[in-house]
């Protein structure tokens, strides 16, 4: 009696694994016969790579500008008077030193700048 029931278990506990992926959606498909079959979605965290490497290269033309308009003494001074401030300050200047990608943005600003 207890081999009769181990097709069933097989089948119940594989329509529950599928009934747990389904919580992130399904795609709903129509076959051949026309019997339509809702399948899993395919859940794929996505990080949003576009996102963060827009925001870094809006920040190396942000820091490009300000380099160009201030000139490399005035800029580098602020920085330093920056590296002299809190840990808040001193994480800014870090991040706005200039570097070659600031430079090279910058010579290109000064192009196009009046």
């Amino acid at each position: 009696m207890a081999q009769a029931n181990v097709p069933f278990d097989k089948r119940l506990k594989r329509i529950v694994r599928r009934h747990d992926r389904m919580a992130h959606g399904v795609v709903k498909t129509v076959t051949a016969d026309g019997l339509i079959v809702a399948r899993p979605r395919v859940y794929r965290p996505r990080f949003p790579l576009k996102g963060l490497l827009a925001l870094v290269v809006t920040g190396f033309v942000f820091k490009g500008f300000l380099f160009a308009s201030m000139g490399g003494a005035a800029y580098a001074e602020r920085v330093t008077a920056l590296s002299e401030g809190s840990v808040m300050e001193q994480a800014g200047a870090w991040v706005m030193q200039p570097d070659v990608a600031t430079v090279f943005i910058a010579d290109k600003v000064k192009t196009i700048m009046p």
